[in-house]
Parts: structure tokens; C-alpha cells; sequence
């Protein structure tokens, strides 16, 4: 009996191998995924906890920040103040969801104390938006701060400008001299532009900013000195932020003398 070779045999068709396929089961419908919880929905749960944990003293909760300006990003934080009867303080910080919530629970006589000499709660308590409140606790303080707000931050004093100075001019010097290091120069000078940010609103008598605002408005109060901290931004290598640095530092506190001399 005659059989073909191998060589010889008629390779099977296109049809014939798919004929042979077993057919491939389609996918399992899976469950939508669950819409991550709003703003409104995460206020709710933290306002839950602190209830369930001060609820005995609690009398009033602000939202601050971000949240209350409405301005909230992918990452931002809830940041609550939480005035309580006495002076059992503290502080949380819980996640809901994929946010963070920073709860500081404060005395409330303690809070309406300090806005009179702090620079920064009445910036911050002025546009704080009352969540839950006794006997109108929490309104009377946002009340306050707008009033203390619009009467100017404390004035700074000459020692405190020269002790400002210093602070700067001691990070600006650390950075020099470790050069040779190029990470830990750069460190060093991140800590001097953030003190320095924060010098220049004390030094003009300018009431602090948001961090994410604080170079825009500084920028809008003194065009040259914003195009400085611009180009430290900027600045390709260290040896060129730290030479921006130095200007920084000529610029804010050239008429604020050096510390005395007593050698």
C-alpha cells in the first residue's frame, strides 16, 4: 500500500486549523469600579470621629486651608481645627479614603488669646468655613480674625529682623562651606530660600501666605526680588543658586545691621 511521504502530504488550510481551535470563552464582565467618596463625604466621616472623640468638649469644627478656599488638588490635605472646651490639646492625623485629614484640637480661649500676637491664625482663620458649632463659637472667632487680620500683622523689631538676618546668612554660610558636597550644599540652600521666604513677609510687615502662594505674592509686592527667587528656582548648577542666594540675602536685609560685636 502506497503512502505519501512526509514531504509530499498537503499542509492542512487556514480553515481546517481553526476548525480545530477551541473557541475562547469571552471575558467576565467585572463590577464597575466604586467612584472614589467627594469632599462632602470625606467632612462627614471626619466630622464622625472627632464627634465620637471630643464630642463632650467640642464646641465648635473649622475647616482651614485648602479645603475651605475650595482650592483642594489630587494631593491636598483636610486640615481641621477643633475647639474644645478646655485644654486637653492634640493632635490627629487619619486618612479617608485616599485623603489626608489633619485635625488639631485646641482650646478655644486659648486660640482667641493667640490671635492677638500670632502672624499666622488670623490669615488662616479668616476664610475658615464653620462645620459644626455651639452658640456660635466658631463664627464669633472667624469674626475676630478678619478684624485682627485687617489691622496688619504684628510689626517686627529691629532684634527680630537681625536675628532673621542671622538665621539666613547662617544656613547661606553652611552652604558655602560644604561646596565640596554638592548634595548637601543644595540641602542647605533649600533650608535658607524657605527661611528666607519667610523672613522676607516678616521684614515687609505682610501677613503670611499659603506655601503654595508665598513666592507669587512676594513676587506681586516686589517685581526684582520675585525675578531673583525665580532664577534660584532655575539656577543650572549650585555654584549659580548660590550666587542667586547671596543677592536674595542683600536684597531683603540690606538696611538690617549685623548682630553686635562684643570681642
Amino acid at each position: 500500500m502506497n503512502q505519501s511521504s512526509p514531504e509530499t502530504q498537503t499542509p492542512p488550510t487556514r480553515e481546517e486549523l481553526n476548525a480545530e481551535l477551541l473557541p475562547v470563552p469571552e471575558p467576565p464582565e467585572l463590577p464597575p469600579t466604586p467612584e472614589p467618596p467627594g469632599t462632602d463625604k470625606i467632612i462627614e466621616h471626619a466630622l464622625g470621629h472627632v464627634r465620637g472623640k471630643r464630642g463632650g468638649d467640642l464646641l465648635a469644627v473649622l475647616l482651614t486651608g485648602s479645603g475651605a478656599r475650595r482650592a483642594l488638588t489630587t494631593h491636598s490635605d483636610l486640615d481641621f481645627i477643633v475647639l474644645v472646651k478646655g485644654h486637653d490639646e492634640g493632635q490627629d492625623m487619619i486618612r479617608i479614603a485616599d485623603r489626608l485629614v489633619d485635625i488639631r484640637y485646641w482650646s478655644a480661649q486659648a486660640v482667641e488669646e493667640e490671635l492677638s500676637r500670632s502672624t499666622r491664625l488670623p490669615p488662616l482663620l479668616r476664610k475658615a468655613r464653620v462645620l459644626f458649632e455651639l452658640d456660635v463659637v466658631g463664627t464669633r472667632l472667624i469674626d475676630k480674625a478678619q478684624q485682627r487680620f485687617r489691622q496688619g500683622p504684628p510689626q517686627a523689631g529691629m532684634h527680630e529682623k537681625i536675628k532673621l538676618k542671622a538665621e539666613c546668612l547662617h544656613w547661606l554660610g553652611k552652604a558655602e562651606d560644604l561646596m565640596s558636597q554638592p548634595a548637601t550644599a543644595e540641602y542647605l540652600l533649600a533650608t535658607f530660600f524657605e527661611e528666607l521666604l519667610q523672613a522676607f513677609f516678616r521684614v515687609r510687615g505682610l501677613w503670611l501666605t499659603a506655601p503654595v502662594d508665598m513666592m507669587r505674592f512676594a513676587a506681586s509686592r516686589d517685581g526684582a526680588f520675585g525675578n531673583l527667587l525665580d532664577r534660584f528656582q532655575g539656577a543650572p548648577t549650585t555654584a549659580a543658586r548660590l550666587d542667586v542666594a547671596r543677592q536674595l540675602a542683600q536684597q531683603l536685609f540690606k538696611d538690617i545691621p549685623n548682630p553686635q560685636r562684643v570681642d
